[in-house]
């Protein structure tokens, strides 16, 4: 089987996954994301075309078809190739772009980040140590990857999407790397017997290791790995130290935030409840009272006008309301069509659900009033009324984050998907899990960023199932709200606002 250039990136992370992988493929925990690999296949096929026209090596199960495809090409005198595909001692690689100029080469690894990563420069050094090993003169490397700052103005302009960096002489000066690290792999894989290799930042660095969970295993169910609040690199640094129990924990000097979730779960203790400061938070609150929760999903290449790579773009929100205390809750929402610029219809329905001057919730404010300002500077016509809505709202998070509520099932966290659980264990509507095919706002954004390619009827189901969850959204925040006015017995207490 040939090294590819996917598999030699795993094994510069760590070996051992690609050991795993031929001996222990049932104890891996899939953590790519189907959307971010699709993401990644349409930027390629956009970036195709930044130098015109080229020729592309059609992908065959049969790699030695793709590599005598590529032979016959390279007869040409000039010519852009993609997908060109090579073998040098075993080690298989396809070159996204491969511009051919004469007898020199220069080769282009696309990407869809906004940055340049060092594991892209791993990628492209092994591309060009297979080239260079089979006696191509390569000239140039580059890194082509997204341009942050572009913002779509009528046709898309590749040349201002994307950034083109010349790594050519980080490239060269890793080919030595390369070789020794190929060997290295090849040793390995040909050893039958499993090596202990030591945990560390590369366990997460570049990407999550599939088989964390494996290689943990022999530690307590209660360790530092399970601890929320803590960097990565910092549950190393004690890691190392050998500190790994929550009993290690409570006797270092550590955050009193952190040092409550390790005694709470370690000693099973009752939730802790500071009623005063939760009180002090509620009555800053008034009627009517509104609660908001936006979904939104980003474009790597914008379709829309205004719109920059990777910006979030709302489509859809759910609003519940109570007009005045203990009285009945009322309900309203959005969801926009597909294929269109949503952010136009959103705003005008937002400000038509949301009257001035009211007071309104939301579960990390931040994002809420992200979405909001940006509309309002995109159509100044609804600024007045969005960005009173956006002064007007109060985040119902902050009793979490700053633990005056606290259960020891939030297992530290202060996020809505632990703090529902935690808070009503034993209530199956509030349960995401119960939810038809939409059970979290990565399913929500993929799902509608794809809902163009459905059938009708297939967009019905779908556009229900968004609706659910988005509801079940602003129907947890209201069942918050409503615990914590229980838990402080101030029911009659929050100031009231009468609507004019």
């Amino acid at each position: 089987m040939y090294l590819s250039k996917s598999k030699y990136c795993l094994g510069v992370q760590c070996d051992k996954i690609l050991w795993l992988d031929k001996h222990s493929p049932e104890e891996r925990i899939e953590t790519s994301n189907q959307a971010v690999l699709d993401n990644g296949t349409e930027v390629g096929e956009c970036a195709k075309n930044l130098f015109g026209f080229h020729i592309d090596v059609n992908f065959s199960e049969n790699l030695s078809s793709m590599i005598d495809d590529t032979e016959k090409l390279l007869k040409l005198e000039k010519v852009v190739i993609t997908e060109a595909s090579f073998v040098y001692e075993n080690n298989f690689c396809s070159v996204d772009i491969l511009k051919k100029d004469g007898n020199s080469y220069e080769i282009y690894e696309v990407k869809s980040s906004t940055s340049v990563h060092d594991i892209y420069l791993d990628d492209i050094s092994y591309q060009t140590y297979v080239l260079l090993g089979l006696g191509y003169n390569v000239k140039k490397c580059s890194i082509v990857h997204i341009n942050s700052n572009y913002v779509r103005k009528g046709n898309l302009d590749l040349n201002e999407l994307f950034k083109i960096e010349d790594v050519t002489d980080i490239v060269f000066s890793k080919q030595d790397e390369v070789e020794n690290k190929i060997k290295e792999i090849n040793k390995y894989m040909a050893d039958e017997r499993e090596k202990d290799e030591p945990l560390g930042i590369h366990c997460f660095e570049p990407y999550e290791c599939p088989y964390f969970n494996y290689c943990t295993g022999h530690l307590p169910k209660e360790n530092i790995f399970k601890v929320k609040r803590m960097r990565n690199k910092d549950k190393f640094k004690y890691y190392d130290k050998g500190i790994i129990t929550y009993e290690d924990l409570l006797k270092e000097d550590i955050d009193d935030k952190l040092k409550l979730q390790i005694d709470y779960e370690l000693n099973n203790r009752e939730p802790l409840i500071h009623k005063d400061k939760i009180n002090d938070f509620l009555s800053t609150l008034s009627y009517p009272l509104y609660f908001l929760d936006f979904e939104t999903y980003q474009e790597t290449i914008p379709k829309y006008d205004g719109i920059r790579p990777y910006q979030q773009i709302p489509f859809q929100y759910s609003l519940h309301y109570y007009e005045k205390d203990n009285g009945p809750l009322y309900h309203k929402e959005f969801l926009s069509e597909p294929d269109i610029d949503p952010r136009r219809s959103l705003a005008e329905k937002l400000v038509e659900d949301i009257p001035m001057n009211v007071c309104t919730l939301a579960y990390n404010m931040s994002f809420e009033k992200t979405v909001i300002k940006n509309l309002a500077y995109l159509f100044p016509d609804l600024k007045e009324h969005l960005l009173n809505i956006h002064d007007n709202i109060k985040d119902l998070m902050i009793v979490f984050k700053n633990m005056d509520y606290y259960d020891k099932n939030m297992h530290g966290s202060f996020s809505i998907k632990y703090v529902l659980p935690a808070l009503f264990p034993d209530e199956e509507e509030l349960n995401y899990q119960n939810l038809e095919g939409v059970h979290n706002g990565s399913e929500a954004m993929n799902s509608f960023a794809n809902m163009g390619n459905l059938s009708l009827d297939e967009q019905n189901v779908l556009r229900n199932n968004l609706l659910e969850y988005c509801k079940l959204d602003t129907y947890a925040m209201v069942k918050i709200y409503d615990r914590l006015k229980e838990v402080t017995k101030l029911k009659n207490k929050v100031k009231v606002l009468e609507k004019n």
